[in-house]
């Protein structure tokens, strides 16, 4: 079976590589083309392009670089014609994967997407897209499944891939003495800062993120480093400070973190899955942030607090992203009985995240979808 997976993100790196992984095992005759990053080409792929030149944020950054995406989406296409695979796996990058879907339908390749666009926040007229162009759709969030059932279209919940990633470091952890010794971090305790994978995102965050770091001294900061950025790009933002930045180790520094401030995204759940307390971030263009308030049907930024449907971790949007907001949350934070009222709501959270085996029923529904 010829499989062509498109990813556009760090997130979709992560998840299509244990997609890709678990296919592997099913289907001996199985072979991979791919758009994502070092994760899945890992795996032995074929990787036809990476992330870092595919990652866009907001509405005015998408609008200023759209002739690269154009070019990217015709491009594509073309590959994917001269490659002519058996199906398309999409791994969520909706703005890129549904014109994606929509072609692959019309030369009648099966077109399946993992990681569901968030319809059910914002641009929920893609559901008829989907609905008309992807024949095999398979969803991670408990909520996902009820919501397309709403709009009469089936769905496959998987439960979330994170809980396997999550459990394989755990398994395979390593000590404070080891995480020190090869970072060569000293003794104090740690406050992790996930500022994203993107460098538009990591240049607003990272600098209001280090704001803080003088009225904490009994602790050390500790950046996690996205695989995609060089170091100089995080020196260039970073001035003269001498925070650490680690790389490829995420799960490790959260293994050892008493806190950390975290960018919206898949980081959120990630960090709520290492039982670390959280403070959410998230700042913007400020056209884009207005653009997209109007636009967004829901609650909460994070996905923890979205699964929950309540806000058990702080979220600090645009003008509440601040030195004196920040400093104030983070000594929230490291109070034990605020930790201890927060690790109860991440069990919950966990609890309702379908457990382990995700990838391993993602694999099997596909190919199974395929023999059908």
């Amino acid at each position: 079976m010829k499989y062509y997976v498109i990813a556009g993100e760090a997130s979709g790196d992560l998840h299509g590589s244990n997609l890709i992984k678990q296919l592997k095992l099913i289907d001996s005759t199985a072979h991979f083309r791919c758009w994502g990053g070092d994760k899945m080409q890992a795996e032995g792929i074929t990787l036809v392009k990476h992330i870092k030149d595919l990652a866009f944020m907001g509405f005015i950054e998408v609008i200023s670089n759209l002739p690269t995406i154009l070019k990217n989406i015709s491009f594509c296409k073309q590959d994917i014609l001269a490659y002519k695979p058996d199906a398309i796996i999409l791994i969520d990058y909706p703005g890129f994967n549904l014109r994606i879907a929509e072609f692959a339908k019309q030369h009648h390749i099966k077109v399946i997407y993992y990681i569901s666009p968030q319809v059910w926040a914002w641009k929920q007229s893609r559901v008829k897209k989907i609905k008309a162009s992807v024949d095999c759709m398979l969803v991670i969030l408990p909520f996902e499944a009820a919501f397309y059932k709403q709009h009469h279209y089936d769905v496959f919940y998987t439960g979330h891939p994170l809980l396997d990633a999550i459990e394989n470091i755990k398994g395979n952890s390593n000590t404070w003495f080891d995480f020190k010794h090869i970072n060569l971090l000293p003794e104090k305790p740690i406050i992790a800062l996930l500022p994203g994978s993107r460098r538009q995102e990591i240049s607003t965050m990272l600098p209001l993120m280090l704001s803080v770091e003088k009225y904490f001294n009994e602790y050390q900061f500790v950046i996690a480093a996205a695989p995609s950025i060089p170091s100089e790009f995080y020196k260039s933002v970073m001035g003269n400070s001498n925070v650490k930045l680690v790389y490829d180790q995420t799960y490790q520094l959260l293994q050892h973190a008493k806190a950390a401030l975290v960018t919206s995204g898949t980081a959120t759940l990630e960090t709520a899955l290492f039982n670390v307390p959280e403070v959410v971030c998230y700042k913007g263009n400020k056209i884009s942030y207005h653009i997209a308030r109007k636009l967004i049907k829901v609650k909460y930024i994070s996905l923890v607090n979205l699964i929950m449907d309540q806000e058990i971790v702080k979220e600090l949007i645009q003008d509440e992203l601040n030195e004196a907001q920040l400093k104030e949350n983070l000594i929230k934070l490291l109070e034990p009985n605020y930790q201890l009222q927060l690790k109860n709501n991440y069990n919950e959270l966990r609890g309702k995240l379908g457990g382990k085996g995700a990838s391993e029923r993602a694999a099997m529904h596909i190919t199974e979808f395929l023999s059908t």
